[in-house]
């Protein structure tokens, strides 16, 4: 059975901007199939055969990229925790 570590990505000059968008791949779950990866590159790369790096905090404009990987795996180990903009949230 394969399995997945997690590699958080540093950005640089991005730890103490607020993000819209959260993800968290459940390492438990996660079976390195990588039918995610393709789907959101910016976010979600596998590092050797067995390792994914993802960024766990991906711009907005990754929102629909984000959404999209997590439907695609076939063990659901991706959750994606979505904000909404402050002007729907306040109605």
């Amino acid at each position: 059975m394969r399995r997945s570590r997690r590699f958080h990505q540093a950005r640089q000059g991005d730890s103490s901007k607020e993000r819209d968008v959260r993800i968290v791949v459940d390492l438990n779950r996660c079976q390195g199939y990588a039918q995610c990866v393709p789907l959101a590159p910016d976010v979600l790369k596998l590092l050797g055969e067995e390792a994914l790096a993802y960024d766990p905090n991906p711009d907005d404009s990754q929102r629909q990229r984000v959404v999209r990987a997590a439907a695609s795996c076939p063990v659901q180990a991706i959750l994606v925790e979505l904000d909404l903009p402050e002007e729907a949230a306040a109605k």
